[in-house]
């Protein structure tokens, strides 16, 4: 993917009203355009007071210019700022003006994808700007935050350089082979190896935590009617978000609503009631709670405490798939008089609690921090993708397969290829080595004007 050289402009302000709005332009024209709009160049980095003309000179605005010059700009290229009143006639009038003049609409993300281009920004940290601006949480925030100032690429850099540092060394052994000396069984190389690996380690745990921030786990609550299932997810929510009546089959579709645990994004998904039944509407609801069911990080199956000796939830067991991780709950203590516990049984891990009194709500969030390996106390997390986690999954794979080739077969030239198929896989994080389509496939996913 190559940079171009031609002018584009979008609104870069949110749409609907506001006190401000701004246009932002970038590219080879941009000194052109901003001639014909206010008759005069305009002095780099200084807000300047003026008016925005029409090809008629009429004024369609009013408001601050900053013009920022190549390379020293966002997108490395000639940049305007257009900031005048926030109406979106105004701000279309304004736009349709620029375009008149040269330039073409953006796409979305190509002001970003234009500074990843001219070496303004890595690819996480590009990521980081799409991630700041769809952040829920604070902490996910402040963790893009730190990815978009550079603490993720690097961590990147650190671990290239580590396995440079070894392929270098890995490599001149194999170019004295003739020497009577064991460069490669030494401790020198061992030293290597594992500081490669806690390096992996660590970028991973942490890597994880950004992970679980940006994206947080789904959890589906799935049960027989009437167990308690929509009074969990408006205690949880801390809200009315689901109504609640003695009437088995009440909640017939999917209800989400997305809650924090320490920071992390929770969402929550409420099912229908899982039965045999001859009314179609209520059975499209259990195909949809099945459907979700397939696709959650973890499944809270409700059982209500008063019926829970009689093991009718066990049948509803395989209706969730093998593997997703599955919790009892068993609500309505209250009326059993139980107390809130967690027990475990085998591999299977109960939670007695009371929804509708609001007992045992903790032992259940911690039971989900847990389960998603979250640590709210780790400090400097950056946000991390999914994308990030595969590519880093890979390129310990190549380190762990190079290793296996040296101790085993003492082949260190399949040791040097592997240990290169590992930087090609952490190249692809920073967009050193990305495909387009991967790149037109990230860049698109931003919005017009970033």
């Amino acid at each position: 993917m190559r940079a171009s050289n031609d002018t584009i402009a979008a609104i870069a302000t949110a749409s609907g009203r506001g006190g401000i709005g701004i246009i932002r332009i970038s590219g080879a024209d941009t000194q052109q355009i901003c001639e014909q709009l206010f008759g005069s160049q305009l002095p780099p980095r200084q807000a300047c007071l003026k008016s925005f003309k029409d090809q008629d000179n009429s004024t369609i605005d009013s408001g601050l210019a900053l013009f920022f010059q190549s390379p020293a700009s966002y997108t490395g290229e000639d940049t305007l700022e257009l900031q005048g009143h926030g109406g979106p006639v105004v701000l279309d009038m304004l736009l349709k003006r620029v375009v008149s003049l040269g330039a073409r609409l953006a796409q979305p993300g190509e002001f970003t994808q234009r500074a990843f281009l001219n070496n303004k920004l890595d690819l996480a940290q590009a990521e980081a700007v799409a991630d700041i601006i769809d952040a829920g949480t604070t902490a996910a925030a402040m963790s893009a935050q730190r990815s978009l100032q550079g603490a993720f690429s690097a961590h990147i850099n650190e671990l290239q350089k580590q396995l440079t540092h070894l392929r270098l060394y890995v490599e001149s052994a194999i170019d004295f082979s003739d020497e009577d000396i064991d460069f490669l069984g030494g401790d020198d190389v061992k030293k290597l190896i594992d500081a490669l690996q806690k390096s992996f380690k660590t970028l991973t745990d942490t890597a994880k935590q950004g992970s679980l921030l940006r994206d947080g786990m789904t959890v589906v609550l799935a049960g027989k009617p009437n167990a308690g299932k929509s009074s969990l997810l408006n205690a949880l929510a801390q809200r009315d978000t689901a109504i609640v009546t003695d009437i088995a089959g009440t909640t017939r579709d999917v209800l989400k609503e997305q809650i924090q645990i320490d920071g992390m994004p929770v969402h929550i998904i409420d099912t229908a009631g899982l039965r045999e039944t001859d009314n179609p509407i209520e059975q499209e609801g259990v195909k949809r709670a099945k459907q979700a069911m397939a696709t959650a990080d973890q499944v809270l199956l409700i059982v209500d405490d008063q019926e829970s000796e009689t093991n009718e939830h066990v049948p509803l067991l395989k209706d969730i798939p093998a593997d997703i991780p599955v919790t009892i709950i068993c609500n309505k203590i209250d009326l059993t008089g139980q107390q809130p516990a967690v027990c475990i049984e085998g591999e299977q891990t109960i939670i007695k609690l009371s929804a509708k009194k609001e007992m045992g709500l903790n032992l259940l969030t911690q039971h989900l921090k847990k389960q998603m390996g979250f640590n709210p106390e780790e400090k400097n997390i950056f946000l991390a993708r999914r994308r990030h986690l595969d590519a880093l999954a890979r390129a310990h794979e190549f380190l762990q397969s190079g290793i296996e080739q040296l101790l085993t077969y003492q082949a260190g030239e399949l040791f040097a290829e592997d240990l290169r198929l590992a930087q090609n896989a952490l190249s692809e994080i920073t967009g050193k080595m990305t495909p387009d389509d991967l790149l037109g496939e990230i860049f698109s996913s931003f919005c017009i004007g970033k």
